[in-house]
């Protein structure tokens, strides 16, 4: 038994797009826009979508423009063979996460628990 919940919505853009991007969403949004420090790729768009992270990453200049939705679970491995089993193929590794392509073509990642525990907690469902 693990649980799973969707964490984040991320704006992929190639990374000379970025900061146009990033400040074209604050403004669509009316969420404002605030560089992740520890982690330079990604500007976080504070409660563009109530109860979800929003944020414009920084992608390679030659990837396409996305979105993807970040899942976050408390058991990585269960979380990636419930979603392989749906249909979903991995398409890469980083560290504990895990890139997966579903069925029509989008990217998800499959994450360790990044939200508050109680948060997590209370929103997470629960899969067998």
């Amino acid at each position: 038994m693990h649980r799973s919940r969707v964490f984040a919505l991320l704006i992929d853009t190639p990374g000379p797009e970025a900061a146009a991007a990033a400040a074209f969403w604050s403004a669509a949004l009316g969420a404002p826009a605030h560089p992740v420090p520890e982690e330079e790729q990604f500007t976080s768009l504070r409660e563009a979508i109530p109860g979800l992270v929003t944020a414009v990453q920084a992608v390679a200049a030659d990837d396409a423009p996305r979105f993807h939705i970040d899942i976050e679970t408390d058991d990585v491995e269960a979380e990636t063979a419930r979603l392989l089993e749906l249909g979903a193929t991995q398409v890469a590794q980083w560290l504990e996460c895990r890139v997966l392509r579903a069925p029509g073509g989008h990217l998800l990642c499959v994450i360790p628990v990044h939200s508050d525990p109680e948060l997590f907690k209370s929103q997470a469902r629960t899969w067998t």
